[in-house]
C-alpha cells in the first residue's frame, strides 16, 4: 500500500517475483482479483480452474508476447450497444456503431 495507495480498494495486487528454473507455485485462490503477469526470461505455465473446475492452462514465453486487442474483442460482440457499450465509453450509440463498423469482421 506504501509504493501503490492508488490500489487500495481496486482488487489488484502487485509483486514480484523470481522462480528458480522448474519450480512451482504453491496453489493460491483469488476471489475477486486480478493477476497479470510480466515475464522476462524464460517459459512460464499458469493455469486455473473456474467455477464448473474446469482446469485452463496457457504457457508464455517472454520471446512470443500475446496481446488482446480490447476494442477488437470488445466491439465484435454482441453486447449491447446503448445499455452497455455506448454508456461504459461515455458516448453515444451512433459513435459506437461507427466503431463497430471499423472492426467488423471481414467474411
Amino acid at each position: 500500500m506504501a509504493e501503490f495507495p492508488a490500489l487500495n480498494g481496486q482488487s489488484v495486487s502487485y509483486a514480484v517475483l523470481q522462480y528458480p528454473a522448474c519450480s512451482l507455485n504453491p496453489h493460491h485462490t483469488r476471489p475477486s482479483a486480478t493477476e497479470l503477469f510480466f515475464l522476462t526470461y524464460g517459459i512460464l505455465e499458469v493455469g486455473f480452474i473456474d467455477t464448473t473446475n474446469k482446469l485452463f492452462t496457457q504457457i508464455y514465453s517472454c520471446s512470443v508476447a500475446g496481446t488482446v486487442s480490447v476494442p477488437a474483442t470488445v466491439l465484435v460482440t454482441v453486447v449491447d450497444d446503448e445499455k452497455i457499450l455506448a454508456t461504459c465509453f461515455k458516448t453515444d450509440v451512433d459513435t459506437i456503431q461507427k466503431l463497430k463498423a471499423g472492426f467488423a469482421l471481414k467474411a
